[in-house]
């Protein structure tokens, strides 16, 4: 399985292709603060426009200024970064990266149930960090490669019950949004998706928003552990 787990957290489709991706930072350390701005600018699709040096000022920001991605930390005062990602998630405005130099587990637990879109590791390369913030951005979901295996198989084994509610409401899915909730499951990307059930990219897009409304989860990654809980069989290739 990839870094990548496709899917936007609930109430977002994506920055549109070829369209300017607006980012707000936020980390306690300056320099940390200043180095990420200098990376993700140079990109000629990328816009930094706010820097935050605490969770709470992150969360004023993207409540002012509505950017695409959010990149926090996690060890930040005045209120952590897993705290500020379920704030903003739950405006519903700005898809969160979660940037941190620890790897873990309450740290990636905590993130992904708090409703990020991605998890990265500080040590990832100038590329490596404009990459996943662009995969945000497009409406997917990304974990660093380094974690994503054992992410997977240890948050699926901690949390053996999905949210409350969510396995009832999956009788609700059209048969076509069970296919989709199965290719989650897979990992598969919203283009894979699309090849694989010959549907446009935007119908896929739509149709993973309304899985996530109907079974109340926050994010693809926990539809994609649901998925693979309940054991959904993968529809064929059409």
């Amino acid at each position: 399985m990839t870094g990548r787990v496709d899917g936007p957290s609930a109430g977002r489709r994506g920055v549109p292709t070829g369209g300017t991706i607006r980012v707000v930072l936020a980390d306690d350390q300056p320099a940390v603060r200043a180095g990420l701005a200098l990376i993700l600018s140079a990109a000629p699709d990328v816009e930094v426009v706010g820097a935050a040096g605490d969770g709470d000022e992150a969360v004023r920001l993207c409540r002012d200024l509505r950017p695409d991605v959010a990149v926090l930390d996690v060890r930040m005062p005045r209120q952590d970064g897993i705290a500020a990602t379920r704030e903003i998630v739950a405006d519903g405005h700005t898809d969160v990266l979660v940037l941190t130099t620890f790897d873990l587990d309450e740290y990636v637990f905590g993130a992904l149930r708090a409703g990020a879109a991605g998890f990265l590791l500080k040590d990832t390369d100038a590329a490596g960090l404009v990459a996943a913030v662009r995969t945000v951005a497009r409406g997917e979901g990304f974990i660093a490669p380094a974690v994503t295996r054992r992410l997977i198989r240890a948050f699926a084994d901690s949390v053996p019950d999905a949210p409350d509610g969510s396995r009832a409401a999956v009788a609700t899915l059209t048969p076509r949004e069970r296919d989709v909730l199965a290719c989650l499951g897979l990992g598969l990307s919203n283009q894979q998706i699309a090849d694989r059930l010959a549907l446009a990219e935007s119908t896929t897009k739509t149709h993973v928003s309304r899985i996530l409304a109907k079974l109340a989860l926050r994010s693809r990654v926990q539809a994609a552990i649901l998925a693979q809980e309940l054991g959904l069989p993968a529809p064929p290739p059409r």
